[in-house]
Protein backbone atom coordinates (compact mmCIF):
# COMPACT_ATOMS: atom_id res chain seq x y z
CA UNK A 1 0.00 0.00 0.00
CA UNK A 2 1.42 3.37 -0.96
CA UNK A 3 1.97 6.31 1.34
CA UNK A 4 -0.73 8.20 -0.57
CA UNK A 5 -3.26 5.49 0.26
CA UNK A 6 -2.40 5.90 3.95
CA UNK A 7 -3.06 9.62 3.51
CA UNK A 8 -6.61 8.76 2.42
CA UNK A 9 -7.09 6.96 5.73
CA UNK A 10 -5.62 9.87 7.68
CA UNK A 11 -7.84 12.34 5.81
CA UNK A 12 -10.88 10.24 6.71
CA UNK A 13 -9.97 10.39 10.41
CA UNK A 14 -9.22 14.11 10.72
CA UNK A 15 -12.92 15.13 10.84
CA UNK A 16 -13.41 12.75 13.77
CA UNK A 17 -10.70 14.59 15.68
CA UNK A 18 -12.54 17.85 14.99
CA UNK A 19 -15.79 16.29 16.18
CA UNK A 20 -14.13 15.23 19.42
CA UNK A 21 -12.88 18.78 20.02
CA UNK A 22 -16.30 20.26 19.19
CA UNK A 23 -18.15 17.93 21.52
CA UNK A 24 -15.62 18.08 24.36
CA UNK A 25 -15.45 21.87 24.32
CA UNK A 26 -19.21 22.23 23.94
CA UNK A 27 -20.06 20.12 26.96
CA UNK A 28 -21.51 17.15 25.09
CA UNK A 29 -23.40 14.78 27.39
CA UNK A 30 -24.60 11.22 26.73
CA UNK A 31 -28.15 12.57 26.49
CA UNK A 32 -27.03 14.80 23.59
CA UNK A 33 -26.33 11.67 21.58
CA UNK A 34 -30.07 11.47 20.83
CA UNK A 35 -29.57 14.37 18.40
CA UNK A 36 -25.87 15.31 18.15
CA UNK A 37 -26.36 17.53 15.11
CA UNK A 38 -28.82 19.67 17.02
CA UNK A 39 -26.36 19.90 19.91
CA UNK A 40 -23.51 20.95 17.60
CA UNK A 41 -25.72 23.50 15.83
CA UNK A 42 -26.19 25.28 19.18
CA UNK A 43 -22.49 25.45 20.07
CA UNK A 44 -20.41 28.62 19.98
CA UNK A 45 -16.76 29.61 19.98
CA UNK A 46 -14.16 26.87 19.83
CA UNK A 47 -16.80 24.16 19.78
CA UNK A 48 -18.59 25.72 16.80
CA UNK A 49 -15.28 26.16 14.96
CA UNK A 50 -14.41 22.53 15.63
CA UNK A 51 -17.74 21.47 14.19
CA UNK A 52 -17.22 23.67 11.12
CA UNK A 53 -13.75 22.16 10.63
CA UNK A 54 -15.32 18.71 10.92
CA UNK A 55 -17.90 19.52 8.24
CA UNK A 56 -15.26 20.93 5.91
CA UNK A 57 -13.12 17.83 6.45
CA UNK A 58 -15.96 15.66 5.19
CA UNK A 59 -16.51 18.02 2.23
CA UNK A 60 -12.91 17.88 1.02
CA UNK A 61 -12.41 14.19 1.66
CA UNK A 62 -14.16 12.79 -1.42
CA UNK A 63 -12.34 14.95 -3.99
CA UNK A 64 -8.99 14.22 -2.34
CA UNK A 65 -9.60 10.46 -2.16
CA UNK A 66 -10.79 10.44 -5.78
CA UNK A 67 -7.71 12.39 -6.87
CA UNK A 68 -5.35 9.92 -5.17
CA UNK A 69 -7.16 6.96 -6.72
CA UNK A 70 -7.23 8.53 -10.19
CA UNK A 71 -3.53 9.43 -9.97
CA UNK A 72 -2.74 5.81 -9.14
CA UNK A 73 -5.14 4.29 -11.67
CA UNK A 74 -3.91 6.14 -14.72
CA UNK A 75 -0.30 5.20 -14.14
CA UNK A 76 0.77 8.56 -15.58
CA UNK A 77 1.91 10.16 -12.32
CA UNK A 78 5.16 9.29 -10.62
CA UNK A 79 4.59 7.65 -7.24
CA UNK A 80 6.86 10.23 -5.61
CA UNK A 81 4.63 13.01 -6.96
CA UNK A 82 1.48 11.31 -5.73
CA UNK A 83 3.01 10.77 -2.30
CA UNK A 84 4.33 14.34 -2.05
CA UNK A 85 0.99 15.90 -2.98
CA UNK A 86 -0.87 13.57 -0.62
CA UNK A 87 1.42 14.28 2.33
CA UNK A 88 1.22 17.99 1.55
CA UNK A 89 -2.58 17.77 1.53
CA UNK A 90 -2.53 16.19 5.01
CA UNK A 91 -0.11 18.85 6.27
CA UNK A 92 -2.35 21.60 4.89
CA UNK A 93 -5.41 19.98 6.49
CA UNK A 94 -3.74 19.77 9.90
CA UNK A 95 -2.71 23.42 9.61
CA UNK A 96 -6.25 24.25 8.45
CA UNK A 97 -7.75 22.59 11.53
CA UNK A 98 -5.27 24.31 13.85
CA UNK A 99 -5.93 27.73 12.29
CA UNK A 100 -9.70 27.17 12.44
CA UNK A 101 -9.60 26.21 16.10
CA UNK A 102 -7.33 29.18 16.90
CA UNK A 103 -9.71 31.52 15.02
CA UNK A 104 -7.21 32.63 12.37
CA UNK A 105 -9.47 33.07 9.31
CA UNK A 106 -6.85 34.37 6.84
CA UNK A 107 -4.42 31.57 7.68
CA UNK A 108 -7.29 29.07 7.56
CA UNK A 109 -8.24 30.19 4.05
CA UNK A 110 -4.63 29.96 2.90
CA UNK A 111 -4.34 26.41 4.28
CA UNK A 112 -7.61 25.40 2.62
CA UNK A 113 -6.28 26.77 -0.68
CA UNK A 114 -3.06 24.80 -0.28
CA UNK A 115 -5.00 21.58 0.21
CA UNK A 116 -7.20 22.36 -2.78
CA UNK A 117 -4.13 22.96 -4.95
CA UNK A 118 -2.77 19.55 -3.87
CA UNK A 119 -6.02 17.88 -4.88
CA UNK A 120 -6.02 19.58 -8.28
CA UNK A 121 -2.35 18.72 -8.62
CA UNK A 122 -3.13 15.03 -8.19
CA UNK A 123 -5.70 15.18 -10.99
CA UNK A 124 -3.28 17.11 -13.23
CA UNK A 125 -0.48 14.64 -12.52
CA UNK A 126 -2.76 11.84 -13.69
CA UNK A 127 -3.10 13.33 -17.18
Amino acid sequence: MTLAYWCILIASLLPLFCSFIAKAQGGFQPSDNRNPRDFLARTQGLSARGNAAQQNGFEVFAPFAAAVLVAHATGNAAQATINLLSISFIAFRIAYIFSYLKDKPSLRSAMWTGGFVCTIGLFVAAV
